[in-house]
C-alpha cells in the first residue's frame, strides 16, 4: 500500500494505491487549526500498516507565510548590513501609486543583529567573530525571546567558515537555527537572505507539525517539495522553505503524467480547488524557476513554475464601494465554508454553481447540500447589484473565470506561448466546472479532465521521484569542475543510486540575470529563445553550478478506463470528488485510460 495525501484549504485528499493495482480515494474536511490531526484521522481510516509509504503535500509552510503566523524569528548578518531585508531591491510593484501600502515583513528591524565578521568576494576571511561577541549575541537573542534564527553573512556562499562558527554557538540556545550556506549557497545577498529567513520563519511550525505526524503513525513519511520531487520528513524539517509550493507541485506532476498517457505533451494544467487556483505550462516536462517569489518574498530554491491566484470554489463574492462585483481572493475556507455546506452565510463560487444547478451533490452524496442557504447567500449579493438570483450567480462565475483566465495568460501569452497550441488539463474539485468556458474564451479547442480529477494532486505525489537539488556559487572562479565534483559527492551520499544531472547559470558579462542551461554551449540559443536575440561574440560569466539528483520511485499503475460513446453538451458529468460542465457546442468522451476528453 502507498498513500498520497494533499492537504488543501477546504478538503484533505487521500489516494490509496494497493499492491494489486486497486486505487481508492476519499476526502476529509481540512482543519487549519490542527492539520496533523486530519492526516492521522485519514491514515487511521485506511488502517495504514507499519512502514507504509506516505507521500504528503503540506500547506503548513505556505499558510504560515501568507497569514504571517510563522515563528518569532531573528536575522543575524554581517555588521553594517542589518537593513538588507528592509531595503530589498527597492523595486516599486505599484509604479503609479503615490501611497503604496507597506508590505508586512517577516522580522522587524529590532530583530536584525549584526556580527563583526567579514569574508571578501573571493572567499578570503578578513575578520572572524570573537567568542565574546558571540556570547553577547546569544544573550541578546535569548532576551528577545526568539524561536528561530537565520544566519546570513556577506559572501558566505564562497566561504562558510564564519557562518558555521556562529551556528555552533547558537545551537545551544535550543531554538531552530539555519544558515545561508545550508539553505541557499548562492550569489545575490538579498535573495539569499530572504530565502534563509523564510526557512527560519516557517521551519519551527513545519518541524512541530511533522513531529506530530510521525509520532502518531508508524508509516514512512515523505514530503512533496516545490520542485516536484520528494523529501524525507527529516529533510523537510530542516529545509522547510522547499515545501512552500508542496501541494500545487503534486498537481502539476500528476497532470503531466496523466496527460502523457492520453497522448498530450503540451498542456496547461488548471488546478481549481476550494481556496485557490494554480496554473502551469508544460511542454513535455514541468517548467522550473530558479527565481520564484511567494507573497512578494524572493525564494531562491528550484521550484516548479506555478502561478497562483486567489480564486477557488470557496472564493467569496462581494460588491465593492463602487458597486462592482468582486470574487476573491478572500475565501470561506474549510470552516465555515461555502453557504451550501450549512455553516457559512457569504456567497461563494460554489454557491453560485449550486444556484445554477451545476452542483447537485458533494462527495458522492456523503455531504449534505444546503441549497436554501446557498440561494439566500446569493440573494444578498443580488440585492446590492439589483439583479436576479440567476443573473447574479452567472455573474459570479464570469468574474471568477476572468480571474483565472488572467492567470493562464501569465504563464502562456505573457511568456511567448500561444494557449491555442495546448490542451487545458482541468482538475481539482471545481476545475471541470469552469474549464470549457475558459477554453472558449482563450481559443483552446481541447479540454482534458483526468480520472480522479478531484484528488489528482494527491495522486501526483505518488508519481513523483525522489529529488535533491544542490548549488554552489562560482562567480569569479575558474575551476568549476571542482565545485561540480563536491556537489556530486554530497548527492551520492544523500541519495544513493540516483541519476545526477548537471546544469549551470550563465549570463553575458554585465548582465544582471542569468539563464540555467545544461551546458555553457547552449546559452546563446537559450538566450535567443527567451529574449529574442543572442550576442555570440560577447564574453560569458558562470554564476552558479547545480547538480540535481533524481531517484525514480515505483510508478503508480492506474489501470485503463472503459471507452464510452461521446456525450454532447450541455451536460453535467459528476464523480465522487468533482463535477464537469460540458456546454453546448462541446462533445465529451472517455479515452483508453479513462480520462475525459472534451472538444469543440
Amino acid at each position: 500500500m502507498r498513500i498520497g495525501i494533499d492537504a488543501g484549504g477546504t478538503f484533505t485528499d487521500f489516494v490509496i494505491a494497493h499492491d494489486d493495482g486497486r486505487v481508492e480515494t476519499f476526502k476529509i474536511r481540512s482543519n487549519p487549526a490542527a492539520p496533523a490531526r486530519v492526516i492521522l484521522e485519514g491514515l487511521a481510516q485506511v488502517k495504514a500498516k507499519a512502514r507504509t509509504d506516505v507521500v504528503h503535500g503540506s500547506t503548513v509552510a505556505t499558510n504560515a507565510l501568507l497569514e504571517r503566523k510563522g515563528a518569532r524569528a531573528a536575522l543575524v548578518t554581517t555588521a553594517g548590513f542589518e537593513d538588507v531585508i528592509q531595503i530589498g531591491r527597492q523595486n516599486r510593484e505599484r509604479l503609479y501609486d503615490l501611497n503604496p501600502p507597506l508590505r508586512r515583513g517577516l522580522v522587524s528591524r529590532e530583530m536584525c543583529f549584526g556580527v563583526a565578521e567579514r569574508a571578501y568576494f573571493d572567499g578570503t576571511i578578513a575578520a572572524r567573530p570573537s567568542a565574546a561577541e558571540l556570547e553577547r549575541l546569544k544573550t541578546r537573542l535569548a532576551r528577545a525571546g526568539v524561536e528561530a534564527v537565520a544566519v546570513c553573512f556577506l559572501h558566505a556562499y564562497r566561504n562558510a567558515e564564519n557562518e558555521a562558527a556562529v551556528l555552533d554557538v547558537l545551537r545551544s540556545l535550543g531554538v531552530y537555527v539555519c544558515a545561508s550556506h545550508e539553505v541557499c549557497p548562492e550569489f545575490r545577498e538579498y535573495e539569499r537572505t530572504s530565502t534563509t529567513l523564510l526557512n527560519a520563519y516557517v521551519g519551527p511550525l513545519m518541524d512541530r507539525y511533522l513531529a506530530e505526524v510521525e509520532q502518531g503513525t508508524t508509516c514512512r513519511i515523505s514530503i512533496m517539495q516545490s520542485n516536484g520531487g520528494l523529501l524525507t520528513a527529516a529533510e523537510a524539517r530542516r529545509q522547510a522553505v522547499r515545501t512552500l509550493l508542496s501541494g500545487p507541485a503534486g498537481g502539476v506532476v500528476g497532470a503531466i503524467e496523466i496527460a502523457r498517457l492520453s497522448g498530450f505533451e503540451k498542456v496547461l494544467s488548471f488546478d481549481m480547488g476550494g481556496t485557490s487556483t494554480d496554473v502551469s505550462l508544460s511542454e513535455g516536462r514541468a517548467g522550473m524557476s530558479m527565481e520564484a517569489s511567494v507573497d512578494g518574498f524572493p525564494v531562491r530554491v528550484p521550484m516548479l513554475d506555478i502561478h497562483t491566484v486567489g480564486a477557488g470554489g470557496g472564493s467569496i463574492a462581494r460588491v465593492d464601494d463602487g458597486g462592482l462585483l468582486r470574487v476573491g481572493p478572500e475565501s470561506a475556507g474549510a470552516f465555515p465554508g461555502p453557504a451550501c455546506y450549512g455553516l457559512g452565510a457569504l456567497a461563494t463560487v460554489t454557491d453560485a454553481h449550486v444556484v445554477l444547478g451545476r452542483i447537485t451533490s458533494l462527495l458522492g452524496g456523503a455531504m449534505t447540500l444546503d441549497t436554501a442557504r446557498a440561494a439566500a447567500a446569493v440573494d444578498l449579493v443580488a440585492a446590492r447589484l439589483g439583479l436576479s438570483r440567476t443573473k447574479t450567480a452567472e455573474g459570479i462565475l464570469r468574474v471568477a473565470n476572468a480571474n483565472m483566465e488572467r492567470a493562464i495568460r501569465v504563464v502562456s501569452v505573457e511568456r511567448g506561448h500561444d494557449p491555442r497550441e495546448f490542451a487545458l488539463v482541468a482538475f481539482g474539485g471545481c476545475g471541470g466546472l469552469h474549464a470549457c468556458e475558459m477554453a472558449e474564451d482563450l481559443g483552446i479547442r481541447t479540454v482534458m479532465v483526468p480520472r480522479f480529477a478531484g484528488v489528482l494532486s494527491a495522486m501526483g505525489m505518488l508519481m513523483a521521484d525522489r529529488v535533491r537539488d544542490y548549488a554552489s556559487g562560482v562567480l569569479g572562479r575558474e575551476d568549476i569542475e571542482k565545485s561540480y565534483r563536491a556537489l556530486e559527492k554530497r548527492a551520492r551520499r544523500d541519495l544513493r543510486g540516483a541519476k545526477l544531472v548537471r546544469s549551470v547559470d550563465v549570463r553575458y558579462v554585465g548582465q544582471s540575470y542569468e539563464l540555467n542551461v545544461g551546458e555553457v554551449s547552449e546559452f546563446h540559443s537559450a538566450h535567443e529563445r527567451v529574449y529574442g536575440y543572442a550576442d555570440r561574440g560577447r564574453a560569458l560569466e558562470l554564476v552558479t553550478v547545480r547538480v540535481t539528483a533524481v531517484k525514480p520511485v515505483e510508478r503508480l499503475q492506474i489501470g485503463s478506463g472503459q471507452k464510452k460513446k461521446p456525450v454532447a453538451g450541455p451536460a453535467l458529468l459528476a464523480d465522487y470528488g468533482s463535477t464537469t460542465y460540458v456546454p453546448g457546442g462541446w462533445n465529451a468522451r472517455t479515452d483508453k485510460v479513462g480520462n475525459l476528453v472534451i472538444t469543440r
